[in-house]
């Protein structure tokens, strides 16, 4: 198939292509630099020039491929960027409609759109609140579901680990290294179930050869709490382990320093049960005490 990738040179896109390469597909992928076209080049892809501004682009590009996946992730969150957002949406999947067969069309959401309350509904069929960490992801996952003439498939993902990546583990880690101390928030006790980066590739590529519409949330076998993780980044970077309020947290990571405070326990049944996908039961503990972040440690 032709698959058509935003994001393709960021932390899951990188591992996406090769997944899709892997499994035979002829992949394009957008490229907003020359740097990033030579990754994608030298991964077996074709890149495609232009950013997410360029909506013309997008929709010629999706319109073109035979299924598409929007892996692309903007941290600023501004309101700017999410206007750009919202209006690369909407290019890609006019492109995506404009066949006569309904594609694949995947949307890379997250398990923040959940909110922060510790008694939420995290089911993929929960009323989702209009405050949360990522606010421009619900207003694009509307517009994937909204359109009838796509298989629309919505991924709902808690933390992706693995190769080194993420910005929580990472962020976390060069945080150690920068102040002598590696934190968790309050008693630390609140726990994730992570899932690990080769493991979603093996899922996006599963659902563009088998495409469901829905939304699915995304998550591994193997929780870990933040404590277990701060002793985990001590234990890497030689560093003491400390509780600190949020307060003193968000000095460090800003508004964002919440996300550390909350539990995310997804159940991906409805993934594994329509996709027939395993992930392996791997551990973000294990990875970072004696795994792949020892470079991310170093630097």
């Amino acid at each position: 198939m032709k698959v058509f990738i935003t994001g393709g040179t960021g932390y899951l896109g990188t591992v996406l292509v090769e997944h899709l390469v892997k499994a035979g597909h002829d992949v394009a992928g957008l490229a907003r630099s020359d740097a990033g076209a030579t990754r994608l080049h030298e991964a077996g892809a074709t890149p495609v020039a232009g950013s997410l501004s360029d909506t013309a682009v997008l929709e010629g590009a999706a319109a073109a491929a035979d299924a598409v996946v929007h892996a692309a992730v903007d941290y600023a969150m501004t309101d700017e960027s999410a206007a750009v957002e919202l209006a690369a949406v909407k290019a890609l999947v006019a492109g995506a409609a404009s066949g006569t067969v309904p594609k694949p069309f995947i949307f890379t959401s997250t398990a923040l759109v959940y909110g922060f309350e510790d008694d939420r509904d995290t089911s993929e069929d929960a009323v989702l609140p209009e405050v949360s960490a990522q606010p421009v992801k619900v207003a694009a996952e509307r517009i994937v579901r909204g359109e009838a003439g796509i298989s629309g498939i919505v991924f709902r993902a808690g933390l992706v680990f693995g190769r080194g990546g993420s910005p929580v583990v990472t962020g976390l880690i060069q945080s150690a290294q920068h102040t002598g101390t590696s934190i968790y928030v309050g008693h630390g006790e609140n726990a994730w179930t992570p899932v690990h980066v080769d493991d979603v590739a093996d899922l996006y590529v599963a659902a563009i050869e088998r495409p469901v519409s829905g939304v699915y949330n995304v998550a591994g076998t193997v929780p870990f709490t933040f404590r277990a993780l701060a002793g985990a980044i001590g234990d890497l970077t030689g560093k003491p382990v400390a509780s600190v309020p949020l307060e003193v947290a968000e000095q460090n990571f800003g508004p964002a320093a919440r996300i550390l405070t909350t539990t995310s326990r997804l159940d991906a049944a409805k993934a594994r049960d329509t996709f027939g996908w395993s992930p392996a039961p791997r551990s973000l503990i294990d990875d970072v005490r004696s795994g792949s972040y020892a470079e991310a440690a170093a630097k």
